[in-house]
């Protein structure tokens, strides 16, 4: 019997009644290694249940108080980050040290949410009108769901809880279905650090989970990262059921390379972004777009070699710079843009689908290599599509506009970067782009955790950005209080708007 992942509700892990599993498997072997038990309606209610009767408490407890707890979870997070690497990569493929890099992230905004007692403070004005004062307080929503994407199954969930339980509420994750483990890691480490039950809670399981908590009366906002499709979706079934939402979708993340950029360290930081992770991040580099035929014609030949160079294989290979794939279905759909892009005229440079596993006991994993096209129009599918994997598209623009508008004109705008020397270039850029996310020869602008982390256009739905001060507003409602105490005058009945 294969080992089956189940539900943590109410402090405990919570073994499912479903009759429905899933296979999750280790990519690097290409082979099953669990099931994920897909939680019925009845175990996301229990688990909402759960969140609402600990809220009253969490809510009350002070916010100095959560954060002490929540420093303790730091602790405890560091202390097994190594652990916890071992877990993501054994379920995603994606290599150790980027795994570990991963959990660190996530930590940041562990160390920012222990910072809530500040981030919660109001605004006090003495005397806005005639002995009267204001003031204003942010108080938690009540019980807060996330669901996120297999990609980041450490990161993107610490993007969302640590806010949320700083902030007072309570917190029901719904992890992807393909890499669950790292879930019931830190709801643990939460128990250890002294959470209480029913704080944080874990359903697994597929659209049968996320429609019952979109449309569960006592869920009072959402949290989403995902493709934009879903995250539409996620967005208008909230929406409609009265949630706050914040849905993070897709991505098609460009590098603009002006010909004053310095092409060595260009190509190091655009070999990590665009085939780092296999390319499955929503912030991967997935088109260069090369100002100038000459600056093409050089940054192409130092991809060139250095994708034939590439170190492909297991995320316990401590030499492995890009591991597998995350599943047979994922490795073929890659594949298939690879296709896509050679039906329709880019010049395929170095061909991906040639790699081969040749390390014992690895050959059935789904690994393919760095892939790099060339002569890249906006109109082809691989340009206007989310490939998320290790496809890289060179599109040549004649000058600065060209590859400003370039980028404009696409549906997505979550991330970008440019490469250049020159500080006119530079700031026009960061002006001029409509991007949420802008890096100046920072190839992967992911913001630290004290800032916020959101796109524009079709990659976010929703009106704040995830974690830092958009976390907070995301996580609070806002109430102004006016108050006058009497004065022993009496003013009588006043029938007429007030004013100050």
């Amino acid at each position: 019997m294969k080992n089956q992942i189940h539900n943590f509700i109410d402090g405990r892990i919570s073994e499912s009644c479903s009759e429905r599993f899933a296979p999750v498997y280790n990519p690097a072997l290409g082979e099953v290694t669990a099931e994920v038990a897909l939680s019925t309606v009845a175990e996301v209610e229990a688990a909402v249940e759960s969140a609402r009767k600990a809220f009253p408490a969490w809510a009350a407890t002070t916010p100095l108080r959560r954060a002490r707890i929540m420093n303790r979870f730091r602790d405890l997070l560091e202390q097994n980050a190594d652990e916890l690497a071992k877990i993501i990569s054994a379920e995603h493929g994606k290599v150790h040290s980027d795994a570990l890099g991963e959990v660190t992230r996530g930590l940041e905004v562990v160390e920012f949410a222990c910072g809530a007692p500040h981030l919660l403070k109001g605004e006090f004005t003495e005397n806005v009108g005639t002995n009267i004062d204001s003031h204003s307080i942010r108080q938690p929503l009540g019980v807060v769901a996330g669901i996120t994407p297999f990609n980041f199954p450490a990161m993107v969930p610490m993007w969302m809880f640590p806010m949320a339980l700083a902030c007072g509420n309570t917190f029901v994750l719904k992890p992807s279905e393909r890499d669950p483990s790292a879930a019931l890691f830190y709801a643990e480490l939460m128990n250890e650090a002294g959470f209480p039950p029913g704080v944080f809670n874990v359903v697994q399981g597929d659209k049968q989970a996320v429609d019952a908590l979109l449309e569960h009366p006592q869920v009072s906002a959402v949290s989403f990262v995902g493709s934009t499709p879903i995250a539409q979706y996620i967005y208008a079934t909230g929406a409609a059921h009265g949630k706050r939402v914040q849905a993070l979708g897709g991505a098609k993340n460009h590098m603009v390379v002006m010909p004053d950029a310095d092409l060595d360290n260009t190509v190091d930081a655009l070999m990590g972004a665009a085939y780092g992770s296999a390319g499955e991040r929503c912030m991967a580099i997935s088109v260069v777009v090369a100002v100038g035929e000459e600056t093409a014609d050089a940054l192409r030949e130092r991809l060139v070699k250095r994708l034939q160079a590439l170190k492909i294989g297991p995320g316990t290979d401590p030499g492995a710079e890009m591991g597998p794939l995350v599943t047979a279905q994922h490795l073929e759909k890659v594949r298939g843009y690879i296709d896509a892009g050679e039906a329709e005229g880019a010049e395929l440079v170095v061909d991906g689908r040639e790699f081969k596993m040749q390390q014992s006991g690895f050959e059935s994993g789904f690994f393919i290599g760095g892939t790099l096209f060339d002569h890249v129009k906006p109109e082809m599918k691989i340009h206007r599509e989310e490939i998320f994997g290790p496809v890289l598209a060179m599109v040549r623009a004649r000058d600065f506009a060209e590859a400003v508008q370039l980028i404009n004109d696409h549906e997505f705008g979550n991330g970008t970067a440019i490469f250049t020397r020159d500080g006119d270039s530079a700031r026009a850029f960061a002006h001029q782009i409509q991007v949420g996310m802008v890096g100046v020869n920072v190839p992967i602008p992911v913001p630290m955790a004290f800032h916020s982390f959101g796109g524009w256009k079709a990659s976010l739905f929703g009106d704040h950005h995830m974690h830092g001060p958009e976390g907070v507003r995301f996580y609070t409602k806002l109430k102004t209080i006016t108050s006058r105490w009497p004065t022993g005058i009496r003013e009588g009945a006043d029938f007429v708007m007030p004013t100050m």
